[in-house]
């Protein structure tokens, strides 16, 4: 006779969690509630588990892979990723390759503890965040990222109030320098659409850049001519019908991003508009597809290939113990018809 030794499965399967969770709740993980950590523990301590330490070693080796979490994002296709991260992704993939290092891809879900699943079972060594998604729900995963000591990297707009390695565009000065390029050509009254508010934090820092470029020529700011759009062709179309509807003037749209941008050409068309005779527009990004709009469309490019590579090698400094930092990559006006 002997007895068979109790495993995290065992434990996971009385307690009704997983065995992830059960592998938190015995190293006092602030991420699983005090109920479920307590009720782990006994059950543990009731069937004398012990933690394999040979097993703790070979899991706390590094796995030489990047985990890539992207969120899912409406758009014109069946990929749900925002087309100016697919450009980036090809970027991560080179990066990592050079590096010697495999890179395994999923969808950020923010409905349950992603943000736990990869270094705490070695599938990653470290992980990078791309997408943006409502910073409001977003800021909390990654405070419950610092506290676990994970090894993470975002692309996006400064965190300022935790350590969070960020890289991301100028965006306040490619929002600047988008309107200065609208009034050099001419324009008078410029709308913004695109999200102002600290829930999309990267299209409020260009908000703020088209506040200054008008405010430095002595135009005050019209909050008639700001509409709130996220980052889809939708969200863009919708926003310019509620534009027309206030039967306020302007003879110029900046786009928050490009998507938004070719959501309004579509609905300055419906209403029988000229781009740029009537309204000039402008967007962010420089996505494949701006120039191949009608008219094709004058945006700031994002250069994706420089931040894939610093996304990985300033992962990889984290990795290694070195102190989180912040780099902001600068924009580019790509001029084409649309303004």
């Amino acid at each position: 006779m002997y007895l068979v030794k109790a495993t995290s499965f065992d434990i996971a399967y009385r307690a009704g969690v997983s065995q992830s969770t059960v592998s938190r709740a015995l190293r006092n993980s602030p991420l699983v509630n005090e109920e479920t950590r307590l009720k782990v523990q006994a059950i543990a301590k009731e069937l004398n588990y012990k933690v394999d330490k040979n097993a703790r070693n070979l899991r706390s080796q590094q796995s030489h892979t990047i985990a890539l979490l992207l969120f899912e994002d409406k758009s014109i296709d069946d990929s749900q990723i925002n087309p100016f991260f697919m450009s980036m992704l090809a970027s991560i993939t080179r990066a990592c390759s050079l590096q010697g290092y495999d890179l395994l891809v999923s969808f950020q879900q923010m409905n349950n503890d992603w943000h736990a699943e990869y270094e705490d079972t070695n599938r990653a060594d470290g992980l990078i965040l791309l997408g943006y998604g409502d910073y409001v729900h977003y800021k909390e995963k990654l405070k419950q990222l610092s506290e676990q000591g994970t090894h993470f990297i975002r692309w996006g707009a400064e965190v300022k109030d935790m350590a969070v390695a960020t890289i991301g565009c100028d965006n306040i000065n490619g929002g600047f320098l988008l309107t200065k390029h609208l009034l050099n050509k001419g324009n008078k009254s410029c709308a913004f659409i695109g999200t102002a508010s600290q829930r999309a934090p990267e299209l409020y820092d260009r908000y703020r850049g088209y506040c200054q470029a008008l405010e430095s020529v002595g135009i005050e700011i019209d909050e008639q001519l700001q509409v709130d759009a996220m980052y889809t062709e939708e969200g863009g179309y919708l926003a310019t019908k509620e534009l027309l509807a206030r039967n306020v003037s302007f003879d110029s749209i900046f786009a928050a991003t490009d998507l938004i941008a070719i959501g309004a050409l579509r609905a300055l068309k419906d209403n029988g508009l000229k781009v740029p005779d009537d309204v000039a527009v402008v967007g962010f990004d420089d996505i494949p597809i701006a120039s191949f709009t009608s008219p094709a469309l004058t945006t700031a490019k994002q250069d994706t290939a420089l931040a894939g590579r610093l996304l990985v090698d300033n992962l990889l400094k984290l990795i290694g113990g070195e102190k989180p930092s912040t780099l902001l990559i600068p924009t580019q006006i790509i001029e084409r018809k649309s303004c």
